[in-house]
């Protein structure tokens, strides 16, 4: 099981204030040091969190590997063509939400566009994963479109409590298994907390997981008491 350290929300909190910091490439090494095997970014159309620079130099700096997630769109396709990540996952978005709610559709009229970005990231030899609802029809409709792998969207399970939250789980299982089946590699991630991803991280289909706002929002309050400490430091050493 791979752990993968989304560090968009670190971004978020940067651009609250438009100022450098907090870095997220400096996330990132902190991420590495802490044992994450690579670092996922999402570079949005809109550039809400994560911007072109961020990725640049991840891809100068990582130790692991950068999964790049990004739509489907000639920009930012553009960009990936010429930083090759490790790997991209491509997402759907849209500007109202306030972060991914759902995994890709696949009508008549998404279809072209993703199966365009599939040909041109696999061209390009960079590994290509679709995140999609853990469904059967997505996860067939992926391979299809020839990628390497899925990311299952686990935000309904995230979201669910007793019975329900274990008849999501399950859905997550069957889709695993039917995409592991077909020679695809799955990959899952959404909303999982240090309560909630045991379960999930069992499922052995299951080679890959994405995790950050938990992450993130946990270093909050372990990283604080150190970083209070040194800011204090530097306020006694300047007034000596």
């Amino acid at each position: 099981m791979r752990l993968y350290v989304n560090i968009d929300h670190v971004a978020t909190v940067r651009q609250a204030r438009g100022t450098d910091e907090p870095d997220p490439v400096r996330a990132a090494v902190l991420a590495e040091l802490g044992g994450a095997d690579g670092i996922t970014v999402h570079l949005r159309e809109d550039r809400r969190h994560v911007q072109d620079r961020d990725v640049r130099l991840l891809m100068e700096t990582a130790r692991t590997v950068v999964n790049l997630e990004l739509a489907a769109a000639s920009d930012v396709l553009a960009l990936a063509e010429e930083w090759r990540p490790h790997q991209t996952t491509l997402v759907p978005e849209r500007r109202e939400e306030v972060t991914t709610e759902g995994g890709l559709t696949f009508s008549q009229a998404t279809r072209a566009g993703l199966a365009e970005g599939v040909r041109r990231l696999k061209e390009a030899g960079i590994r290509t994963s679709l995140f999609i609802d853990p469904d059967p029809e997505s996860v067939r409709a992926s391979l299809d479109l020839g990628a390497h792998a899925v990311e299952l969207h686990t935000g309904e399970y995230a979201n669910a409590r007793g019975a329900e939250r274990d008849a999501q789980l399950g859905r997550l299982r069957r889709a695993a298994a039917l995409g592991r089946s077909l020679g695809l590699a799955v990959h899952a991630g959404h909303g999982l907390t240090y309560e909630n991803v045991a379960p999930l991280a069992a499922v052995e289909e299951i080679e890959e997981l994405n995790i950050g706002h938990s992450i993130v929002s946990r270093a909050v309050f372990t990283g604080l008491e150190r970083a209070v400490r040194e800011m204090a430091e530097i306020l006694r050493r300047a007034r000596r």
